[in-house]
């Protein structure tokens, strides 16, 4: 998986947008950030997970997903391993992200 593929996959999820804070690319969906690119450097992206999904994407591909150290970490956030990832892990991965910050917003209205 390269930056690119993960940005079209990103992007092609509804209503996503990209943006950008902390010096990285980052994709959003209803002005929630759902996923990013390049953090802690260009080999990875981070989708936001619940830490339910975190733990079992985790447990489940090792060498794809690992936890953010601290405390972001401990609230689902979760680094992927571009070069490890291919497009099915990637696109599942963000799916869960995606559906994690537009849940939100549906059940405050």
């Amino acid at each position: 998986m390269t930056p690119a593929a993960f940005r079209k996959l990103a992007l092609a999820m509804p209503d996503a947008i990209e943006g950008a804070h902390g010096g990285h690319a980052d994709f959003r969906a209803g002005g929630k950030v759902f996923a990013s690119l390049g953090y802690p450097d260009a080999a990875w992206a981070v989708v936001k997970l619940a830490p339910e999904q975190q733990e079992m994407l985790v447990a489940s591909a090792p060498e794809v997903f690992v936890s953010v150290k601290g405390t972001w970490g401990l609230r689902g956030n979760t680094q992927l391993r571009l070069a490890a990832a291919d497009t099915t892990t990637a696109k599942s991965a963000l799916t869960m992200a995606w559906q994690g910050v537009t849940a939100k917003k549906t059940k405050k209205k």
